[in-house]
């Protein structure tokens, strides 16, 4: 992608997770449509398989064909006996990210950059930091901040709901207050945030409702299980042809209105200034580095 590229334009609708232990799934990623390819050493991956699962994992970086698509890696969490092994392992085998588990605060953050960095990771290696516990959520914002190398919050919500003793419903509504506090966190430090994955793989309909209810409440994508969701996330999650078109009408309107000396202008009756047109131009150079991104992988 192009130096333009950044956290808030770059397109993270679709980040599918991917057993290491599987490796005819490792290989079939490399045709998934996703943004984002999540290969798993955590939940998705049995304890006698860890081993062989992050040799899969290796294996696969090195050979690459992923396209344009962002990998990441799913890393066993603090404590476990996979977990430095699994830094020092990935950190220079070509993943642009790290997924932490269960991150409640930022000196879990801080011991995971001294780990990658004793292994010489790249400098624009990413860490992104899953959101899955009572105590994460309530230091979140120190978690998000916590260094220039955190590039993403990911929702947890199976574990964060045990965690709260809450009841799974569709409206989420036991879990919005930690969302909204999650949502605000990414924003205020320019970091992308991604909805839980959708479990009843069975139920078409509920996923699709799903996203939207994420893109309603800020997700900026959704971590998936399965390819088949794919398409639905990138759709919803994605710029639709209303929005493009509305984004390129009222930046030309804008530009035409700075050329007279105004800064403020009315389009089909709404009034038009410097924050919309910003939000038009993300989406614009979403829409570009969209294109960009399927041509790569095709």
């Amino acid at each position: 992608m192009s130096a333009e590229t950044t956290n808030s334009n770059r397109p993270r609708r679709s980040a599918m997770y991917t057993p290491g232990a599987n490796e005819r799934a490792l290989q079939k990623g490399r045709e998934v449509p996703a943004d984002i390819l999540i290969m798993d050493l955590e939940d998705g991956v049995a304890p006698d398989a860890k081993e062989r699962a992050r040799a899969n994992i290796l294996q696969a970086l090195e050979e690459g064909g992923y396209g344009g698509r962002e990998i990441g890696v799913r890393i066993n969490g603090d404590g476990t006996e996979w977990h430095e092994k699994d830094v020092k392992a990935i950190s220079t085998f070509g993943a642009n990210m790290l997924v932490v588990p269960k991150v409640d605060s930022p000196n879990a953050v801080i011991a995971v950059v001294k780990l990658m960095e004793a292994s010489n990771a790249p400098a624009d290696m990413q860490i992104w930091c899953m959101i899955e516990t009572a105590r994460g959520v309530l230091n979140v914002n120190e978690i998000a901040s916590a260094h220039p190398r955190v590039g993403a919050l990911l929702i947890g919500s199976a574990d964060l709901t045990k965690d709260l003793r809450a009841q799974h419903t569709p409206d989420r509504l036991p879990l919005l207050t930690s969302i909204q506090l999650c949502v605000l966190a990414a924003r205020a430090n320019e970091l992308t945030i991604l909805d839980s994955p959708f479990f009843d793989l069975s139920d078409d309909e509920g996923f699709l409702d799903s996203c939207r209810q994420g893109r309603s409440m800020g997700f900026d994508g959704k971590t998936l299980l399965h390819p088949k969701t794919v398409a639905g996330a990138n759709e919803i999650f994605g710029p639709s042809d209303e929005e493009i078109a509305w984004a390129h009408k009222i930046t030309e309107a804008h530009e035409a209105a700075l050329a007279e000396g105004k800064s403020v202008t009315l389009v089909d009756g709404q009034l038009v200034e410097g924050p919309h047109v910003e939000e038009a131009q993300r989406l614009v150079r979403m829409t570009e580095t969209i294109k960009e991104l399927e041509a790569s992988s095709a």
